[in-house]
């Protein structure tokens, strides 16, 4: 792996996570309060949930090689 895929993979998602505040900042509030509400293990198998779905999608996405 070369280091700037990395740093370009950082960049990559800062800038997504960027785009709900900008674009929505008052449908942020109320995602993240309702987020607040949320059990804890509802929050950790999605957060889990999450990985996999990205480590699956960079596993087809880059290949074996």
């Amino acid at each position: 792996m070369d280091w700037n895929d990395l740093w370009a993979a950082c960049a990559l998602y800062l800038v997504l996570e960027g785009l709900m505040p900008f674009a929505n900042p008052g449908g942020m509030k109320r995602a993240l309060a309702q987020l607040s509400q949320l059990d804890e293990r509802v929050l950790r198998i999605a957060g889990f949930l999450s990985m996999v779905a990205g480590a699956v999608l960079l596993y087809v996405v880059r290949g074996t090689a």
